[in-house]
């Protein structure tokens, strides 16, 4: 009994102490938790992200605790005993994962704009985490089962356009994300998407420390030649930052690379410069992307069988307004055909410069960009140097509001009392004419080497509608501009102003967003329908009534003079068969990886190679991004999907004619614009959309005029 009662006594301690030790553990998490700005209420203006107090060490615990969340929200909707509803299981699928898509949003829009190694790593540590919480929904056969019982009951529901569009896209995407699948297949589909994740961070990953590993340093002023003095002024700013005093530092970063390949006289400095800039990721070291490349396409593939499709291009396409690789294939030939020939003329024009001049040598790609500046001054008397100090960058912003406020009535208002994540990002308001608040703003606009190259456009919080409130919209605009000297402010070349205009553009397709669902909101449309809201307002950028509302000369206040403006209309069709071909490379390159139907040890280069044969590429011109750079398909959301820019170009075209047969203001063809796409999101087939807002599908015609190409 006394030995019975001693066995008792110390179960009931251990007991006691694992007890303690359990809720120890759990207080320790909450305190934890209570403590990570991430997982507490922001309290900040319009709830933006508290930046000042996120650091990197709360990333990891908060993708954890919101996976956490979320997964306890599934399981609410698959236990439920209630018969399976619209609201019961759609919406309330939709509803889910509100924290993690927060956490998330924040970390993956930062870690493209203010990186480091810890941040790096931290993206390959949550990427499979973020992979295999995508997978155990999409795979949680109950969930999928209440979703089907919704889906086969949809013509009795009684639901709106929008309601209807959930639920398809719901069901479908639960399809497309291996719902379907025995048992088998679904272990590997898992195992498939979570290296994915990784690769695809591991490809971004290496392609900036190469950006970031090569500089030109230059001691010696002669080899300066040619080029313009914001050029050799912004290559001395770089060098003090770099700790080399009175010398000169160039880089890859567009803003250094162009203007050297336009205007350098030293043809060997040229050609070290574009050779440093197409061999990124291929320079078989540490950061190299020909393995991940050929990993990544395979693994694709595989993925896409599995689901049944023959390809990774079916399978994407088959959820695009493209549909298949051939209507793609026709589009891009069509314009190829109507290119090439302007583009072997203007290698005759250069060629016969480069001769006439005593050049000894055939044109190479490194030669094009500066006998094509020449034959323009020769052409049109025009250097676009000379646009330089009109687009003070502060003053085509303001252009960008302007034009906004003409079409849309809205307003932005400058903040200095919201956070911000970076001293170079800017924080705006976004309103309403009657003072309405309608989203936040962050702009920010220079190269720095924690930055990935490019430009582009995501936010912070997509607008919704949950529970009856407004869940107003965070947009983030991150690109890659010329810097301020020491004595000139940021003053952009047209290329970058056409660039601002397209990125508000995706930003006032964020802003001006009016769903309900978080899955159909904002810019989640169809690939080859998002370039829209972007590309047309480019077109403002360029026209002379424009031109006239910002670009005025930095130091004089001088509105641009009609003399000039005139010449970059009288230039604009200026070398558009390189230009138009150049892109298309890139694009056939995207579908030739990814329409490839057998997995292979593919040799990355031979592959490249045989792909722009197949097109007949012109020697002289280099595929616009080679594979080991290609962030667009290999790092980002643009695989299958990088043609969808020359595709927006048809509808961009063609809607920009609504407005020139109209105004270029007129307030009913805006308001239609806005009603019908840019508040839509994806709660509707996009040609519909296009349809109520132009009255026809588009035609091609416009596009080839403003191209010269027909």
């Amino acid at each position: 009994m006394k030995t019975s009662l001693l066995i008792f006594f110390v179960i009931s301690v251990i007991l006691y102490s694992c007890t303690s030790q359990s809720e120890k553990k759990e207080n320790i998490m909450n305190e934890t938790n209570l403590s990570n700005p991430l997982l507490t209420e922001f309290n900040t203006p319009y709830n933006v992200p508290p930046f000042d107090k996120i650091k990197n060490e709360h990333y990891i615990p908060a993708y954890k605790e919101a996976i956490k969340k979320q997964e306890e929200e599934i399981n609410e909707i698959v236990n439920s005993t209630e018969k399976p509803t619209f609201e019961n299981t759609i919406v309330a699928l939709d509803n889910s994962g509100e924290l993690l898509s927060n956490v998330d949003n924040i970390f993956q829009t930062l870690e493209s704009a203010i990186t480091s190694e810890e941040m790096q790593d931290i993206a390959k540590k949550v990427a499979p985490l973020i992979s295999k919480n995508g997978d155990d929904i999409k795979l949680n056969a109950k969930l999928f089962e209440r979703i089907t019982t919704v889906y086969n009951e949809k013509d009795n529901l009684s639901l709106d356009a929008e309601q209807s569009t959930l639920l398809d896209k719901t069901y479908k995407g639960f399809v497309r994300g291996g719902a379907n699948l025995n048992d088998e297949d679904k272990t590997r589909f898992r195992e498939i998407n979570e290296k994915l994740s990784v690769l695809t961070v591991e490809h971004g990953e290496n392609q900036l420390k190469e950006t970031n590993a090569f500089t030109l340093l230059i001691d010696n002023k002669e080899e300066l030649a040619g080029l313009p003095q914001s050029s050799i002024d912004a290559a001395f700013e770089t060098a003090k930052e770099k700790g080399e005093e009175g010398k000169w530092i160039f880089t890859v970063q567009k803003p250094s690379l162009i203007p050297f390949l336009q205007y350098s006289e030293k043809r060997e400095l040229r050609e070290r410069m574009l050779t440093a800039y197409i061999m990124r990721g291929d320079n078989n070291n540490e950061n190299d992307n020909k393995k991940i490349v050929a990993e990544i396409v395979n693994l694709r593939l595989e993925r896409a069988n599995l689901l049944g499709f023959d390809s990774h291009a079916a399978y994407v396409l088959d959820d695009n307004m493209a549909k298949t690789s051939e209507n793609v294939y026709e589009l891009l030939n069509k314009l190829f055909t109507a290119a090439l020939p302007i583009a072997k003329k203007e290698v005759k024009e250069l060629q016969a410069l480069i001769d006439k001049e005593g050049g000894k040598f055939k044109l190479e790609p490194w030669d094009w960009w500066y006998y094509a500046e020449k034959i323009k001054k020769e052409k049109y008397a025009f250097d676009e140097e000379e646009l330089r100090p009109y687009f003070k960058l502060e003053n085509v912003l303001q252009g960008a509001f302007d034009v906004a406020n003409k079409l849309y009535d809205i307003k932005f208002k400058i903040r200095t009392d919201i956070p911000t994540y970076h001293n170079e990002a800017s924080v705006y308001e976004v309103l309403e004419a009657d003072g309405t608040h309608i989203g936040i703003l962050y702009m920010d606009f220079f190269p720095r080497e924690s930055k990935r190259a490019g430009a582009w456009m995501t936010g912070f919080r997509k607008q919704s509608k949950r529970g009856g409130q407004d869940i107003t919209p965070v947009i983030s605009v991150v690109c890659n501009f010329s810097k301020p000297t020491a004595d000139k402010p940021a003053l952009l070349n047209f290329d970058e102003v056409e660039t601002l205009f397209h990125e508000f553009g995706h930003a006032l397709h964020g802003l001006l967003s009016e769903c309900t669902y978080y899955k159909l909101s904002g810019t989640s449309v169809a690939r080859d329908f998002v370039e829209l809201p972007s590309q047309i307002m480019e077109n403002w950028a360029g026209e002379p009534e424009v031109l006239k509302m910002y670009a005025k000369h930095y130091k004089t206040g001088e509105i641009i003079p009609d003399e000039l403006i005139e010449k970059l209309k009288n230039s604009g069709k200026f070398n558009q068969g390189f230009a138009t071909i150049e892109f298309l490379s890139a694009a056939f390159l995207d579908l030739a990886w990814h329409t490839v139907t057998k997995t292979s040890e593919f040799n990355v280069n031979e592959f490249e190679k045989a792909a722009m044969d197949k097109i007949a590429l012109l020697p002289e011109i280099i595929v616009r991004y080679r594979s080991t750079y290609f962030s667009h398909i290999f790092s980002g959301g643009y695989s299958s999907g990088y043609y969808s820019y020359i595709w927006a170009a048809i509808l961009d075209a063609d809607a920009f004619e609504a407005f020139k047969e109209t105004s270029l203001f007129d307030k009913k063809t805006a308001t239609a614009f806005r009603e019908n796409i840019l508040s839509k999101g994806g709660t509707k087939d996009p040609m519909l959309l296009y349809k109520r807002f132009r009255g026809a599908e588009p035609s091609i015609e416009p596009l080839l005029k403003r191209k010269g190409l027909k």
